[in-house]
């Protein structure tokens, strides 16, 4: 691992994730998780100050110790206690059906193998449970579209893997989830950074 990877690139994660336009998208999901949750990407731990007293339990995972070393100390000021464990989310080390609540924000761009994470998110969670999430990814506009695939190769570098143009809502719908709550639209920045997509997920009963 690089100097930059070792120690610029987690402050810099962690100043663009905590902008008030995020922090506002954070104060609106975070809250509805219930139960026992699990954090794919829990990264620095910036959502932990928004789960509500309905959360018994909060498992985190991310394979950078860097942002989990932040994300510790954040953990000890949270309201429900908090596992973080350093792993990747496209082998969840948890039994099937076992979490209430999905959390994943602005985490579904930078994973390698997307699809197998997204599977393995919809075998651990309940029948019935939720995703909250919230990402960026590929715009509507074809002009913006040109920029985020000109930007991308380099963005991936400086960005730890980020993806711009990953077309989020049909990547968890093609993993079988249910999708009655989708929000998209521009938040300030860039436009080919900033075109978000939010909301709820549901693992319908079978």
């Amino acid at each position: 691992m690089g100097l930059y990877q070792k120690y610029v690139l987690p402050k810099l994660i962690d100043t663009l994730c905590n902008q008030e336009s995020l922090t506002e998208l954070r104060a609106k999901y975070i809250p509805n998780a219930h139960g026992d949750v699990l954090e794919i990407g829990i990264g620095s731990g910036l959502n932990l100050e928004h789960y509500s007293d309905r959360v018994t339990s909060v498992t985190g995972l991310d394979p950078a110790r860097e942002l989990t070393d932040m994300a510790l100390k954040r953990a000890e000021r949270a309201k429900p206690p908090v596992e973080i464990l350093q792993a990747s989310s496209e082998e969840i080390p948890a039994d099937d059906d076992r979490f209430d609540s999905l959390v994943c924000t602005w985490t579904l761009c930078s994973i390698p193998d997307v699809y197998s994470a997204l599977r393995e998110m919809y075998r651990v969670l309940k029948p019935g449970g939720a995703l909250y999430f919230i990402e960026h990814g590929l715009a509507p506009d074809i002009g913006v579209q040109r920029w985020q695939r000109r930007i991308e190769p380099l963005w991936k570098v400086v960005g730890g893997g980020c993806h711009l143009t990953r077309p989020s809502p049909e990547l968890i719908a093609d993993a079988g989830f249910s999708l009655p709550e989708v929000t998209s639209g521009y938040e300030p920045g860039p436009r080919w950074a900033t075109y978000m997509t939010h909301g709820r997920a549901l693992k319908l009963p079978s």
